[in-house]
């Protein structure tokens, strides 16, 4: 006579009980996504049931992951392709995405933040994706709950030490790098950074740029505003730097919004780009609707998105994996807005006299 389904699943939690050494209850709750499970026992659980050719996920009942944006506006160009990167990679594999605001103080202790209360369904949500702004506080948190996550590593302030999770990161530092080389190769040398370098984003892109000034045996140059408004730090560096006379011959923002306000900070004072100062950008969020072009580096946000579910699914099969960072290259994109010193207005000159 054949066994019914529930006999069947019996006998198979019974067999993998036995192999791994542990209770039936103790593969139950491994099979409902119970995280609060030693990751050694839950790793023993799912080596014994693959030995039996059994999928425990395919028997989970919960098959969603959430995805929390914290402290950014929900159409944020960018986050919003890594969700759409990181949804297009999950339908593929029958998981669905549930998606979550969260707003917290970036200076709160992890046990002062509450996160969303359907986080506390693990039978409904498995684990998280963690995009947005983000304090090293609430990935401490999670890490407390033991909730798988995976997150944007680039826009986390005060990341401490990190061993439930994995990080992507874009790697803008090496991008600022090549995009400083290629400012130098055309023949600048009065090279401006302008952001706001307390955001982690920016200060990753600035150090890629000091790092390129520092090897061309330059000085780095930068003029740092503080505000959250990115086309605004764009525009208040610049003027400031044109009513202090600066010598100046490009100017490098730490992301495209900020080159906007550049683009109008420059305008302002009647001067063109790039005739007068070549301008360039980082994140290719809005550089191709520019005029001139933006020369920008292009980050891949929606192959992030794709990367960050990929290692949570695969931290979800195998819960005992040691924490993993993947970088993720970022590309030189060269439009107008930059042209060789040759060509480009004597700015330096007309902003002081020429060094010998």
């Amino acid at each position: 006579m054949k066994k019914s389904p529930s006999q069947g699943s019996r006998v198979g939690l019974k067999q993998i009980a036995a192999e791994a050494k542990v209770s039936i209850a103790t593969v139950s709750r491994v099979l409902n996504g119970n995280n609060r499970v030693d990751p050694a026992i839950q790793m023993a659980v799912l080596d014994a049931a693959a030995k039996f050719d059994l999928d425990l996920l395919q028997r989970n009942k919960a098959r969603a992951l959430a995805f929390l944006l914290s402290n950014r506006v929900m159409l944020h160009p960018f986050h919003s392709s890594i969700l759409s990167g990181a949804e297009g990679y999950c339908a593929a594999q029958g998981w669905d995405i549930v998606f979550l605001s969260f707003n917290y103080s970036l200076n709160s202790h992890w046990d002062r933040l509450h996160l969303p209360k359907i986080l506390e369904r693990r039978d409904a949500i498995r684990a998280v994706m963690v995009a947005g702004t983000n304090s090293g506080s609430l990935i401490e948190l999670l890490e407390h709950e033991s909730l798988p996550y995976v997150a944007l590593g680039n826009n986390i302030f005060n990341l401490g030490s990190v061993s439930k999770g994995d990080l992507v990161y874009s790697d803008e530092t090496r991008g600022a790098s090549d995009m400083t080389r290629h400012l130098l190769g055309l023949g600048h040398r009065d090279i401006w950074f302008v952001g706001n370098t307390h955001l982690p984003w920016f200060a990753r892109c600035f150090a890629g740029y000091g790092q390129a000034m520092e090897d061309a045996g330059l000085p780095s140059r930068y003029l740092s505003v503080n505000s959250e408004d990115d086309a605004e730090v764009g525009y208040i560096a610049t003027k400031s730097l044109m009513a202090r006379g600066e010598r100046i011959t490009a100017i490098f923002a730490g992301n495209d919004a900020t080159a906007h306000g550049v683009y109008k900070g420059l305008r302002d004072c009647g001067l063109r780009i790039p005739d007068d100062i070549s301008v360039a950008g980082c994140d290719d969020t809005v550089g191709e609707w520019l005029y001139p072009g933006l020369t920008t580096i292009r980050e891949f946000p929606e192959h992030l998105g794709m990367r960050m579910a990929e290692l949570i699914l695969s931290r979800i099969a195998k819960p005992g994996l040691e924490s993993r960072e993947i970088s993720v290259p970022t590309e030189l994109i060269k439009r107008e807005s930059c042209q060789p010193i040759a060509v480009t207005g004597n700015l330096a000159l007309e902003n002081g006299p020429q060094s010998d």
